[in-house]
């Protein structure tokens, strides 16, 4: 296994694309269909929305962030992608290959890059790999519709009450952290700072939650309705 396989193999095993998959099978593949790795700095674009989608990228240190810009100029964050997550995979096979999103580097980060072509073989080559992809395609379409329906169908109260309750499920904790600044939580919403506040303010004051900075305890999940 070479000295990149070995730096990043524990991002590479947290990709959905290797799951189920040893390190050394992981590095069997890497040996075999040829990558780079592609640093950014802090800042620096990987892609604008619109612009084809060349390559088959996976995120191995460092976080990017996905942005969706209406005509008007308003941002909205769709997703953050930390290591082991792929770029806009539903895209790189998609006839019209177009990013569906600006992608920007939130912090200085490395990218594991293949030519489409060679992502092709290594997908054709391996079974496990290729049903991990089809599950992938899967759970980014999923991701997609939930996010598109609370962009467009749920109030300001509602999104951030998903958003309480998203991340005491994920966290297994009645006492959630907010590990993103309030701007950053706004913008993935695609709602005014000063809105998310005021839902917070609301909750607080109306028994359902406590805030303590970034920390959120959910004091009656009843009044999160």
């Amino acid at each position: 296994m070479n000295d990149d396989a070995l730096r990043y193999i524990e991002a590479l095993e947290s990709c959905p694309l290797f799951r189920d998959m040893e390190a050394s099978a992981i590095g069997d593949i890497l040996a075999g269909f040829p990558y780079r790795m592609t640093e950014y700095k802090r800042g620096d674009l990987l892609a604008i929305a619109g612009t084809p989608c060349r390559y088959a990228d996976i995120v191995v240190e460092g976080t990017l962030a996905c942005r969706m810009s209406s005509p008007a100029g308003k941002e909205v964050e769709m997703s953050r992608l930390g290591p082991g997550r792929m770029i806009a995979p539903a895209f790189i096979f998609a006839t019209r290959a177009g990013m569906p999103v600006t992608v920007q580097a939130a912090m200085p980060t490395i990218v594991l890059r293949w030519q489409k072509d060679i992502f092709r073989r290594l997908l054709y080559g391996n079974p496990r790999v290729l049903a991990n992809f089809i599950t992938l395609l899967s759970d980014t379409n999923a991701f997609l519709t939930h996010k598109l329906n609370m962009l467009s169908l749920m109030t300001v109260r509602e999104k951030v009450i998903s958003l309480i309750m998203q991340r005491a499920r994920e966290q297994q904790s009645r006492r959630i952290v907010l590990y993103r600044s309030r701007q950053e939580i706004a913008d993935s919403m695609g709602i005014q700072r000063f809105s998310l506040m005021r839902v917070l303010a609301d909750l607080e004051k109306e028994g359902a939650i406590r805030v303590d900075g970034r920390n959120i305890d959910i004091v009656d999940s009843s009044r999160l309705r």
